[in-house]
């Protein structure tokens, strides 16, 4: 079902659905950078920042989340869990490249042999309003990555930005409960249409020329290729490219403890910071960033594609747009190919064209 939101209506509908839940945005701090939080109000949320520094998954996957308090009551400790979600939650103008990375951590957190009930229960309560990308950035690949710029697939409502209004599409039995909202009307034809047209030109701006398809099949026999002492040349390691992946999903499990009491916390972690994989011996199976720049992009483009049937990059360009090195994750894809390995070990430019 097509229907229409006025901008002039937005604010109060924002105000509508704080009401019954709890919204989530992106927001543009004071430094300038934008990322999704709970609103508090209508007047944070910022919807024209063309993809948010940091994604969506922190949502679902929070940088920093308590698992469970603890307390010492006598001779025992009592455990108070955390794992709850108290309210229905929206998110509201996702991305098409961020929704469809959820689906990729469906894969690894609500998979047939674990199911993680922090993420679950989160997931689980939400409704997401996604928002179209009418003009992707030069570092956007997101249709070499199976997705698009008008990607529909996991949102529940799908907005389409036309300047003086959204066209409001209602695509699941969650968005249909938003049918017989107030401030939504029915779309007509010439709306429609202008709608589609802005697709159209979306989809051919969005790079498609990233060799992705059998990447996995390319790579298996790279492990100890020359090509990773060029590509971990330029890297320093500073993890940025992981911390805003909206698919990266390593974490590291800390206790913080005062006397008594204390709580069991869940943080990102990074491959490719050099404590990630040291053992407590001492010994470290990757120590240095040849072995930790293999070990990014071979999970994701060789390890996660052989365990769940799908390549874990969406093409957002985060780690291409922010990388203070100009490291061109792309450049280092279309290395890959038969032709252009051989090539490797003399000089390589990855840096962003």
């Amino acid at each position: 079902m097509t229907l229409k939101l006025d901008k002039k209506d937005l604010k109060a509908f924002l105000e509508t659905l704080m009401e019954e839940y709890d919204l989530f945005a992106p927001v543009k701090l004071a430094e300038g950078v934008s990322i999704y939080k709970k609103i508090d109000s209508p007047d944070e949320v910022d919807l024209s920042t063309e993809n948010p520094q940091k994604p969506a998954k922190e949502v679902f996957f929070p940088q920093s989340e308590t698992m469970f308090r603890y307390e010492k009551a006598g001779k025992r400790y009592q455990m108070t869990s955390t794992e709850g979600v108290e309210r229905e939650r929206v998110i509201l103008g996702a991305r098409p490249c961020d929704i469809q990375a959820f689906s990729l951590m469906d894969d690894v957190f609500l998979g047939k042999e674990y199911k993680d009930v922090y993420y679950g229960n989160k997931r689980k309560a939400t409704t997401i309003i996604g928002l179209a990308c009418p003009h992707p950035l030069s570092t956007c690949f997101c249709s070499s990555a199976g997705g698009g710029p008008f990607l529909r697939k996991g949102s529940d409502l799908f907005l389409i930005d036309l300047g003086e209004m959204f066209i409001v599409e209602l695509l699941t039995e969650k968005g249909m409960a938003f049918q017989k909202n107030k401030f939504f009307r029915e779309a007509n034809t010439k709306e429609i249409s202008l709608a589609k047209g802005i697709e159209e030109k979306a989809s051919t701006k969005a790079d498609a020329s990233v060799p992705i398809g059998g990447i996995d099949r390319r790579s298996d026999l790279m492990m100890e290729n020359p090509f990773w002492d060029r590509m971990h040349e330029k890297c320093i390691g500073c993890g940025v490219c992981t911390f805003l992946c909206p698919t990266c999903h390593c974490f590291d499990i800390v206790d913080e403890a005062i006397t008594d009491k204390g709580q069991r916390v869940r943080n990102w972690d990074s491959c490719l910071f050099p404590l990630y994989s040291q053992e407590t011996s001492g010994h470290n199976p990757r120590p240095t960033g040849r072995e930790r720049t293999r070990q990014r992009l071979m999970h994701k483009f060789n390890y996660f594609p052989k365990n769940f049937g799908r390549v874990a990059c969406v093409g957002c360009g985060r780690c291409i747009l922010y990388c203070p090195v100009n490291f061109d994750i792309r450049q280092a894809i279309k290395l890959t190919s038969p032709k252009e390995i051989k090539k490797v070990k003399d000089e390589v430019d990855l840096t962003r064209q």
